[in-house]
């Protein structure tokens, strides 16, 4: 009797040993289920005037791109109802809907959805260790997510995404760009970091940040039908502007005294140095 008494309890305290020397990463892993209000005092949109794309490392080839985007292309048939890409997620003004899928037997997660909305793709964030396609695999309007934890933050990475605009007003985004999104939660608060990489289009790293907050009642199906309809454009007609031609180049240089490097996406203008260079030279 003894000796069952004492295995007993040599096998309760490795019980409380093993549990204080796991790792804690699994206890650090929040709800991220349920519907999320977008926070109305934040906007990473610019998309107020045509041409704004401060905060965005351009190469020279996105600068020429982005001048050359007219808005009235959304008016083509053929572009009314082709949804934003991925990136949209940190830059709309819509909440997040978000639900999880579990195995049966087990009960882990298999992959979390953010529900769609009627311009942005239904993303799914794959939880089981799947790999991305092959580089050769065909690129998606949502492109292809997985998931982890680290810590106390989910941490995704979307690849395989069909090219588009990181921002309403032009500035590209090409189909070899990856993002990375880390999702924390401070009570019913959501902050989701988003980090945007394309070696063709973008010099440096573009970050956003955006937070959410829970919301009490359920977010209704935001995805809505599209249907394409004439808008004005002339059939056959590809709306855009010709080098130099852009007619807003100027507009937020003259409203609001913004220099044009700012404007136009110049690398060096994201640090704190530049404000030097905006003193020495403010009419510029």
């Amino acid at each position: 009797m003894e000796s069952h008494a004492l295995h007993r309890d040599l096998v309760a305290s490795l019980a409380v040993a093993l549990a204080l020397l796991a790792p804690r990463a699994a206890s650090a892993q929040f709800e991220l289920t349920g519907s999320w209000s977008a926070i109305a005092t934040e906007d990473v949109s610019n998309d107020s005037v045509p041409v704004d794309y401060m905060g965005l490392p351009l190469t020279e080839d996105a600068r020429a791109k982005a001048l050359s985007y007219s808005e009235s292309v959304l008016g083509m048939v053929d572009h009314q109802c082709e949804g934003w890409p991925p990136p949209y997620l940190a830059t709309g003004p819509f909440g997040l809907k978000i639900t999880r899928d579990a195995e049966p037997i087990k009960g882990t997660t298999v992959s979390y959805t953010i529900e769609g909305w009627s311009d942005r793709p239904t993303t799914v964030i794959w939880m089981d260790g799947r790999p991305h396609p092959s580089k050769y695999a065909p690129h998606l309007r949502a492109g292809f997510t997985t998931g982890k934890w680290d810590g106390n933050s989910l941490v995704t990475t979307t690849t395989h995404m069909k090219a588009g605009n990181l921002r309403k007003t032009g500035p590209p985004m090409s189909d070899q760009a990856v993002m990375t999104q880390h999702y924390f939660r401070h009570r019913d608060i959501l902050t989701v970091l988003t980090i945007v990489e394309d070696p063709v289009y973008l010099a440096e790293p573009v970050v956003w940040s955006k937070s959410y907050q829970l919301a009490e009642a359920e977010m209704a199906p935001g995805v809505l039908a599209c249907i394409t309809t004439f808008e004005g454009t002339t059939p056959g007609e590809v709306p855009s502007w010709a080098p130099g031609k852009n007619p807003y180049v100027n507009e937020m240089k003259e409203k609001y005294g913004v220099p044009q490097d700012a404007i136009l996406g110049y690398p060096e203008t994201l640090y704190p140095e530049y404000r030097q260079k905006m003193k020495a030279t403010p009419s510029r």
